[in-house]
């Protein structure tokens, strides 16, 4: 199922630019801390996306983790991203976010979104890694320069249902690349290496948990979690 929202009835058509947002680890999260622990990551995390979003961009549907943002422009987009990713890395344990965005003709019909470009959208977030932002090129043409961001070219890639190769863009941000926090290898929480409740060495590797109950469940197990 596309994503979309509920707005308006009938048919129309345009040229938009598609942000697809998620949690990367929000079902590692959901297992090892229950669902009532997701609820409030979830809503904490619907909360700064509204908070990040630039001037004409809006955010459309969310799907559990997954938040649907559209914008007529590609800076908004692109600024509302990295805004919606520094919120994200200055929340303490909590997860990280992947972001998507690529642009192209849409139509709607009866408040909801069709069209290649929100297909594309949803496998640049899916190949995305943590705290990271891929974007088509053509995105980050319309962009223009923004103050603290790289755009770093990944060349032509190819991706399920799309058929031709697309060429990416990762955005760089100076900010998020002097944030590295921890992860939490059990429930994908990023943390303070400095103030983390637990540790264990492993494989000349020291991980770091978010609680003692993440900790025994690695130590139960640690080839699960050892990447």
């Amino acid at each position: 199922m596309e994503p979309g929202h509920e707005a308006t009835t009938g048919i129309t058509q345009s040229r938009l630019v598609f942000v697809i947002a998620d949690l990367a680890g929000y079902t590692a999260l959901t297992e090892a801390h229950g669902g009532d622990e997701a609820a409030t990551i979830v809503g904490r995390y619907r909360r700064l996306a509204e908070d990040a979003l630039a001037d004409g961009a809006r955010i459309v549907e969310q799907v559990g983790d997954q938040l649907l943002i559209v914008s007529a422009d590609a800076r908004a987009a692109i600024l509302t991203a990295d805004r919606l990713r520094d919120a994200v890395g200055d929340e303490p344990h909590f997860l990280s976010v992947r972001v998507g965005i690529a642009d192209g003709p849409i139509v709607q019909r009866d408040g909801r979104y069709f069209g290649s470009a929100l297909n594309l959208t949803a496998r640049l977030a899916a190949r995305a890694a943590c705290d990271e932002i891929l974007c088509t090129a053509e995105v980050a043409r319309a962009c223009g320069g923004v103050d603290g961001l790289t755009f770093r070219d990944l060349g032509e890639q190819r991706f399920r249902n799309v058929p031709e190769p697309v060429r990416v863009t990762t955005v760089v941000s100076e900010r998020a690349a002097q944030h590295a926090p921890a992860l939490d290898p059990v429930c994908w929480m990023h943390l303070d290496p400095i103030t983390a409740p637990a540790r264990l060495p492993f494989r000349d590797k020291t991980y770091y948990f978010c609680s003692l109950e993440c900790a025994r469940t690695f130590a139960k197990n640690p080839e699960n979690y050892d990447a």
